[in-house]
């Protein structure tokens, strides 16, 4: 439980939202303001623009989690229906995205954004109308710092980033020289820079080359030239999938053999159609993997697979388990007062309040979270992407 004197909400000044997704549990009420007659998981995210790489993913996820849940009985015999909003790519969007599902759709709580962008600049308005937030990619450093409200499922970068550097080095431990790359204009991809950055220097690495680009880029000869110049031996990447594919794409093409690897921006299958064969053997640390042993993951992926036809990623996978959290939370809470005599106010209150109390069993493993909600999970992953031809390819897990 979150008091004050623990946390201090801390709202940023700027207040646009960035680029991503949103999930957003709502409520449809009746004639009379308390009475709770439809549970709705609104779902905000990133189907248009170049965030809907990841978007797209997390869609999946969350209406996976709505059949899948409510098929074993919802919210104690309740059904909840999710609800769809598009927030676009930019912070305008997200904004608009979360002020529709706090004031129109009055909504209980809200899972999302995508990135970590948007959420410095859309969760100040959930943290201002006291509406939980669960962040299921937003991995940047002081996420959970914004208010009392704000927690996420997505496991910060600093913990996540470095396994991926030392996986590198594993592969190959001649390894001296660095190449980093990122998106000056998105938060998560400058907070992510630096986590890797730090991380190759602790491991001995010299950073030859610092080179910068932005999400909307296509074009890399700049930076590639600049890289291939350095003679370097690794190349690390923190965008988008659309420009850090591209960007994958044109190192190859213009002759560089070396290792690269790709932030969580990049860990998506939706990036093989922009880089195609040359996609093959990027390194990516994940907070997922289908391989995790745990019954509930298991469970997910036989049947995520079975109606999808391919294992379940990273970003569909966190977006289920932000909707569960919700899910299983509201459970607890209906439990001991129906949710239809709740006003929905102290509903929203409560449901943050339970969302941080709870342990859970999701396709990420057992999850809880600190009392800032910081998500608490143990186990991570280092994957290598494997093409069977320009279309088709994997995330290999490495050991």
């Amino acid at each position: 439980m979150r008091h004050p004197a623990q946390r201090r909400s801390q709202l940023p000044s700027f207040a646009h939202p960035a680029l991503g997704a949103t999930l957003a549990l709502s409520l449809s009420l009746g004639a009379q303001a308390q009475k709770v007659e439809t549970i709705s998981i609104g779902v905000a995210v990133a189907q248009t623009s170049n965030t809907a790489l990841l978007g797209q993913e997390q869609v999946i996820g969350a209406k996976f989690a709505e059949k899948f849940l409510n098929g074993r009985g919802g919210i104690n015999g309740t059904p909840f229906k999710l609800v769809f909003q598009d927030t676009g790519g930019d912070e305008a969007g997200a904004i608009n995205a979360f002020q529709n599902l706090i004031t129109k759709d009055r909504v209980l709580g809200i899972v999302g954004p995508t990135l970590s962008q948007q959420a410095f600049a859309s969760d100040p308005i959930a943290e201002r109308a006291k509406v939980p937030v669960l962040g299921p990619s937003n991995t940047a450093k002081g996420i959970p710092q914004i208010g009392n409200f704000i927690a996420r499922v997505s496991a910060p970068v600093a913990v996540v980033a470095p396994n991926a550097v030392r996986q590198a080095l594993k592969l190959d431990p001649k390894i001296k020289e660095v190449a980093v790359l990122y998106a000056q204009n998105d938060a998560f991809s400058t907070s992510e820079t630096g986590t890797f950055q730090q991380t190759a220097k602790d491991q001995g690495l010299t950073v030859a080359t610092v080179q910068k680009f932005q999400t909307t880029d296509t074009d890399f000869t700049t930076q590639v030239t600049a890289v291939l110049n350095a003679k370097v031996d690794l190349v690390i990447i923190s965008g988008l999938a659309a420009d850090g594919g591209n960007l994958v794409k044109q190192l190859r093409q213009l002759g560089y053999k070396g290792l690269i690897i790709g932030g969580n921006g990049l860990n998506t299958s939706n990036m093989f159609p922009v880089c195609q064969k040359l996609c093959d053997g990027v390194i990516i640390a994940q907070a997922y993997s289908p391989a995790q042993p745990s019954a509930a993951n298991q469970v997910f992926v036989k049947e995520y697979t079975a109606q999808y036809k391919k294992a379940p990623p990273q970003f569909a996978a966190q977006a289920y388990a932000g909707v569960q959290v919700m899910v299983e939370a509201l459970k607890v809470i209906d439990r001991k007062k129906k949710l239809n005599t709740w006003d929905l106010d102290d509903l929203r209150a409560e449901l943050n309040k339970q969302i941080l109390l709870g342990k859970y069993s999701t396709p990420l493993g057992p999850i809880a979270f600190d009392k800032e909600g910081e998500v608490i999970q143990k186990e991570f992953y280092v994957a290598q992407i494997r093409m069977k031809d320009a279309k088709t390819g994997s995330f290999v897990y490495l050991k």
